[in-house]
């Protein structure tokens, strides 16, 4: 009686608790964060750059609008391979990219993007929450004052625009071609020039003659850019991109200030994203890949079997010798490699074994 009684009194009021009432330590409704995040793509890109948006409505949304992020494109607060730097040194909260733009910083990190001829979104997504990589990766990025976590994933990607036809590992001799991370150092091995450039600059890097060919993405993301107007062959399978993780990273100090419990709505909704932005990727490349086909006339091709070969020789040298740099690479190698055989084994009686099955019909 004398419980229902209070609850009468107080019927309709807000009732706010404080620190005094229970002697613990509790954070008001009304404590509030504003972050920015910057990005490494142009602002409202299809996939990447609508995806960090999503990723900070969805981080307000789960907080109640207890944290309050401001999305910044490529440029717009800093360039896009300077996306690292300013989350370490705090003058954005939060970032959105990709692991495999800061082998300046530390080329292991690339493990935590994609490898070449390595595992696919599904696989790494396996590896990275449940074999043990983010464990590894948040060990890395500490050492800069980072805390990272997975926010999205383009699948499988194409293998890029040419405006040369690859006959065979000799036509990628002097070829100068956009192509960043691991996959870069396996083209450079094969007698390329790997050229970096942000995505805002592919399309007139192609139509200047700067470079010979690039890679960006895939279907959906390659029509938005246009890059059918500049280049004459499509080839694919993205063997240097087999399912790239894109990274949300956030300034470990400004997180430690976080309670517990928008910590962990912080890292969900990087989860949340992780699986969506894939889908996203899923749903929209066959799509878009129709209207180059039929609309455009792309001229689309398989790389031939004996070039994949070769490249896959020359991909396994080149994550090699990165994995022996020192104790902490070859620490990762490891475990990414026990991971990528024993879900290959699997993959190869299931995902592969259906799909072969499904072409049956």
């Amino acid at each position: 009686m004398q419980r229902r009684d209070f609850f009468k009194q107080v019927g309709g009021t807000s009732l706010v608790l404080g620190a005094s009432t229970f002697g613990v330590k509790t954070v008001r409704a009304s404590t509030e964060y504003k972050w920015k995040m910057v990005t490494a793509w142009p602002k409202n890109f299809p996939g990447m750059g609508t995806g960090a948006n999503r990723l900070a409505e969805l981080i307000g949304e789960l907080s109640g609008g207890r944290i309050r992020v401001k999305v910044y494109g490529a440029e717009e607060l800093v360039p896009p391979f300077e996306v690292f730097d300013a989350v370490a040194q705090g003058t954005a909260e939060m970032g959105h990219s990709a692991a495999l733009l800061w082998k300046g910083k530390s080329e292991t990190a690339q493990f935590f993007s994609t490898v070449p001829f390595g595992m696919t979104a599904q696989e790494r997504n396996g590896w990275l929450y449940h074999g043990g990589g983010l464990a590894l990766w948040t060990e890395l990025y500490a050492g800069f004052g980072l805390v990272p976590a997975p926010a999205g994933n383009t699948g499988v990607q194409m293998g890029g625009w040419f405006n040369k036809e690859i006959k065979s590992l000799a036509d990628l001799a002097g070829l100068k071609m956009r192509i960043p991370g691991l996959g870069g150092e396996v083209l450079k091995r094969a007698g390329g020039t790997p050229v970096t450039l942000p995505g805002g600059e592919l399309f007139t890097a192609l139509q200047s003659g700067a470079i010979d060919a690039t890679e960006w993405a895939g279907p959906y993301n390659d029509l938005a850019f246009g890059l059918q107007k500049v280049a004459k062959y499509y080839y694919y399978p993205g063997f240097h991109e087999p399912g790239t993780t894109l990274e949300a990273i956030i300034n470990q100090a400004v997180f430690k200030t976080l309670p517990a419990d928008l910590q962990s709505i912080v890292l969900n909704a990087c989860k949340v994203v992780n699986q969506d932005i894939l889908a996203e990727y899923t749903a929209r490349n066959p799509v878009a890949l129709k209207v180059l086909l039929d609309k455009h006339g792309v001229d689309m091709r398989p790389y031939p079997d004996d070039v994949l070969v070769k490249l896959h020789r020359l991909a396994k040298e080149v994550v090699s010798e990165v994995a022996e740099q020192d104790a902490f690479s070859r620490k990762v190698y490891a475990s990414y490699r026990k991971f990528f055989h024993q879900s290959r084994d699997w993959s190869n009686i299931s995902e592969l074994a259906y799909l072969q099955a499904r072409n049956l019909g």
